[in-house]
């Protein structure tokens, strides 16, 4: 199959470093790539928003299937554009992509579908959670317990220009849980967990994510298969029945309460950084999974995790992230890390002639991968040790909790 991957990030190439395993894959195009993607794809410099764009380059390509990473595209439209020609993808129309674009739709397909969910608010008043309504690169929502955060919150969000959402304060563990979408099926993921606050300790303000890791200790399979039942099937019918089939990643946020799981959001794609600690444990073959999915013919197809396998990302980023990124600073030891046995993805990188240079606010992932995540984690900082650009800042305690033993139950909830 001739594949062309959509996007720039950590979370796309680590979707080409997967991809480019499948004995299925004669070539793989990405647009626009970046200087990672590079050593597995033939790149084009064609942006993630330039549907007419990658459109023709599809079609030059004669592609059999596009994979889009960022939630942009789907939210635009992309999916329409591309199966209006009858170009396979992975990735849902715009009037499904909307369970990302707007928090107020994905509300009314929640309770539509009867999927547990926390409680609007008609007034904003601490202890509440605030969300600004359309996509905010994971930075729209704000965890508020005090009238000085909920201050501070209002504010940034005011600056986003979209409408604010205010709902109930929920406690308990989150998850994110991944399921593969073909319309009806749902095909799920190891479930991780991410790291959304910029400093240890859970401090500071939100990001795209500092971290992740996956397998969630205390989360079976079949609390797994039980989740999927209770959010994802139902949201799956629900779209349907409103005529937009929902093709491509239903990535669900979900808090496991002491009274029961809640739906705290959904995205339209691969999550970031949770991407890169679940697909180094995927057996099998993503490719054709994603392909079956894109034809609506996911019924029967299986891809398991590798047993007794943990996986943890750690995030690089700019010193002033996320308030600012970083451009054209060196970055060495990324080839010593991966001698050493690491994945490195990069995501906001770029090439001045043969040096690999900073091009953004998360600049790189390192990811271990272990036979417990305790043996993930030392891999990923002894990786993590090995690489330096100026002003490099990264969290120490990325699943520190969980690889010392604490469950869900009793582990210091991440981004809480």
């Amino acid at each position: 199959m001739r594949v062309l991957l959509v996007g720039s990030g950590g979370r796309e190439h680590a979707l080409a470093w997967k991809l480019a395993h499948s004995p299925n894959l004669t070539e793989l195009h990405a647009a626009p790539g970046n200087p990672g993607i590079a050593r597995l794809a033939d790149c084009h410099p064609i942006s993630a928003g330039d549907g007419e764009g990658l459109l023709a380059l599809a079609g030059s390509l004669d592609i059999d299937l596009v994979v889009v990473g960022p939630e942009a595209p789907l939210v635009s439209g992309l999916g329409d554009v591309l199966r209006r020609v009858g170009i396979p993808i992975f990735g849902p129309s715009k009037a499904a992509a909307a369970i990302e674009g707007s928090k107020s739709f994905a509300k009314e397909v929640l309770v539509a579908a009867g999927v547990p969910t926390a409680n609007a608010l008609a007034i904003a008043r601490p202890p509440c959670v605030v969300k600004a309504d359309g996509l905010a690169a994971g930075k729209g929502v704000h965890v508020c317990r005090t009238q000085a955060e909920l201050d501070g919150a209002l504010r940034a969000l005011n600056s986003l220009g979209h409408r604010i959402l205010v709902e109930e304060l929920l406690e308990g563990a989150e998850v994110s849980l991944f399921a593969i979408c073909d319309g009806r099926n749902a095909l799920p993921l190891v479930p991780a967990q991410d790291f959304k606050r910029a400093f240890d300790g859970d401090e500071g303000p939100n990001t795209g994510g500092m971290g992740s890791y996956a397998p969630v200790p205390g989360l079976t399979p079949a609390d797994v298969d039980e989740l999927v039942g209770m959010v994802h099937r139902p949201i799956l019918g629900e779209l349907e029945r409103r005529g937009s089939p929902f093709v491509g990643l239903l990535f669900a946020g979900i808090m496991l309460t002491p009274n029961g799981p809640r739906v705290l959001e959904f995205n339209c794609r691969f999550g970031d950084p949770e991407t890169q600690s679940v697909l180094p444990l995927l057996e099998g073959d993503l490719l054709e999974a994603l392909a079956a999915a894109s034809a609506g013919e996911l019924g029967g197809v299986t891809i398991e995790a590798t047993a007794s396998a943990s996986g943890v990302t750690v995030v690089l980023a700019a010193a002033e992230y996320p308030a600012k990124g970083d451009r054209g600073t060196e970055i060495r030891g990324v080839e010593e890390a991966e001698a050493a046995g690491a994945l490195v993805f990069q995501a906001g990188t770029a090439l001045h002639g043969d040096r690999l240079v900073t091009n953004g606010g998360r600049i790189l992932g390192v990811t271990g991968v272990g036979e417990t995540l305790a043996a993930a984690r030392e891999e990923a900082y002894a990786a993590v040790d090995r690489i330096a650009f100026a002003g490099m800042r990264h969290r120490s305690d990325i699943a520190r909790a969980a690889a010392g033993g604490l469950t869900l139950s009793t582990a210091p909830q991440p981004g809480a």
